[in-house]
C-alpha cells in the first residue's frame, strides 16, 4: 500500500466542517480513531504496539532494546490544519517497513515506528507535548494542570484515555532505547520549490515559543457605557497585536504571530472583562523580541486603565540537527540539500538527548497549517522511498 493510499485511508477522520481541513487533537474522538488505525496498520505488518506512560504509541519490529532506530511523527493537527503535517511521516514510516520487508531486509538493530501525541498543541496549547513529557523538558505537574478550551485538564483527559496521571512524565526507559531518530515531514514553506528538489534533510530549527497575554479591564454594557468611561481590554489587546507585527519586522529573520484571541465573556453587546492573546514568536533573539512586545502591551494597557499578565507557555532554543548524521543521510540520498525551518518538530525536542534527523518532502503550495497544504503523489512516493533507504542504512 502506498503512502498516498494510506493518507487517503484516513482522509475522512477529523474533518473540520466549520474551518475546513482537519481538527485532530489529543484524546478527542478523531485522535482515538487514528490511534486505533495506527495500531491496526502496525499489527498488519507484524509490529508489536505498546503505549508509553505519556500516551505515545510505539510499534516495534522485533524485540525492543537499546540503540534502536526509530522513525515516525504525529497524527494530530492544528485547528483546521492540512492533511500532510504529521500524517505524512507516520504513513511513510509504515510504507518504509513494507519496502524493507519486500527487499528481505531484517533490521540488525531494534526498530520502531512511533506516533507522538499532541505535537501541535492544538488542544492544550503546548507543542510537542508527548515528546516533551518523554524527555522531561516539560514538568509533569505543569502538563497535568493544562486546560483545553472547555476547561478540561490534561490530567482529566489522560484519565479518560486510560492513562495514569501519577505515571505521566519523564520516561528514561523509553528514551534510553532510542539510538537514532529520523522524522519525515512535509515541508512547511517553499524552500524545496526554490531549490527544485523533492527531498531535503533538516539542518536547523529556529528558536520559538508561545506566550499568553491576559488583559484585564472592566466588563460592561456596550450601549450604556460612555466611551470615556470604559476600561476595555480589547483595545490594548489589539494594539499589542499590531505592535508584534511592527516589532518583528524590524528584527531580521524574526516571526511574531497572534493566531488566537479569546474575549471573556465574548458577547457582541458586551465590553469584555478580560482578553487572552496567544503570541507565537520565533527567531534568533526571541526573548528580546518578546520583551519589547510585552513592554508595548503594558504601555497600551495602562493607557486604557487595564492591566496585563504575561505567561510563557513553551520555549525551545535554536536546534541544530546532528551534523554528522545530517551529512551522512544527505550523501546517502545523492547529495540532497540541507534545509533550515521555522517549524518545530518532535525530532527537535529529541535532539538534545539522541541523534536526530529530519527529512522534508516538497510542498508545491508552500502553505502549511491550512487546508491548502499539499504534496504531489510522486514526491510522497519519493519521500517514502528515501526514508526506506535511510532506515535500511541505519539498521545495518
Amino acid at each position: 500500500m502506498s503512502a498516498q493510499a494510506l493518507l487517503d485511508d484516513i482522509a475522512d477522520v477529523g474533518r473540520d466542517r466549520v474551518r475546513g481541513g482537519y481538527s485532530r487533537h489529543v484524546f478527542d474522538a478523531a485522535d482515538r480513531e487514528l490511534r486505533e488505525w495506527f495500531a491496526e496498520q502496525a499489527q498488519r505488518r507484524g509490529l508489536d504496539v505498546e503505549r508509553d506512560r505519556n500516551g505515545n504509541l510505539w510499534a516495534w519490529w522485533g524485540t525492543p532494546g537499546p540503540d534502536a532506530v526509530v522513525t515516525g511523527s504525529h497524527l494530530d493537527s492544528v485547528p483546521g490544519g492540512g492533511a500532510f503535517d504529521g500524517p505524512l511521516g507516520v504513513v511513510s514510516a509504515l510504507v518504509a517497513v513494507d519496502e524493507l520487508r519486500g527487499r528481505g531486509v531484517t533490521p540488525a538493530k531494534p526498530f520502531a515506528v512511533v506516533m507522538f501525541g499532541e505535537e501541535e498543541g492544538g488542544r492544550f496549547g503546548v507543542p510537542c507535548l508527548g515528546s516533551r513529557l518523554l524527555t522531561g523538558s516539560l514538568r509533569a505537574d505543569a502538563a497535568l494542570r493544562l486546560r483545553d478550551a472547555d476547561g478540561v485538564t490534561f490530567a482529566e483527559a489522560a484519565v479518560s484515555a486510560g492513562l495514569d496521571p501519577d505515571r505521566i512524565g519523564p520516561d528514561p526507559e523509553a528514551l534510553g532505547r532510542i539510538g537514532r531518530f529520523v522524522e519525515l515531514h512535509v515541508e512547511q514553506g517553499r524552500g524545496l520549490i526554490d531549490l527544485g528538489s523533492p527531498i531535503a534533510v533538516g539542518s536547523t530549527v529556529i528558536a520559538h515559543g508561545r506566550w499568553r497575554f491576559t488583559f484585564s479591564g472592566q466588563g460592561n454594557h456596550a450601549g450604556a457605557t460612555p466611551m470615556d468611561d470604559r476600561r476595555d481590554p480589547m483595545l490594548p489587546a489589539a494594539e499589542t497585536i499590531a505592535a508584534a507585527r511592527r516589532l518583528a519586522r524590524a528584527v531580521p529573520g524574526a516571526r511574531a504571530t497572534v493566531g488566537r484571541l479569546v474575549p471573556n465573556p465574548g458577547g457582541t453587546n458586551v465590553i469584555a472583562s478580560t482578553v487572552d492573546v496567544w503570541l507565537d514568536a520565533r527567531g534568533g533573539d526571541v526573548s528580546s523580541l518578546v520583551a519589547d512586545i510585552e513592554q508595548a502591551a503594558r504601555v497600551a494597557a495602562a493607557e486604557e486603565g487595564c492591566s496585563v499578565q504575561v505567561r510563557q507557555e513553551s520555549h525551545s532554543g535554536e536546534v541544530e540537527f546532528d551534523p554528522g548524521l545530517r551529512d551522512e543521510l544527505a550523501g546517502l540520498l545523492g547529495g540532497v540539500p540541507a534545509l533550515p525551518t521555522g517549524a518545530g518538530h518532535d525530532a527537535a525536542i529529541l535532539s538534545d538527548h539522541v541523534q536526530a534527523a529530519m527529512l522534508y518532502v516538497r510542498n508545491p503550495t508552500g502553505v502549511s497549517h491550512a487546508p491548502e497544504e499539499f504534496a504531489e503523489a510522486a514526491d510522497v512516493a519519493a519521500g517514502a522511498g528515501a526514508l526506506a533507504r535511510v532506515l535500511e542504512h541505519l539498521c545495518r
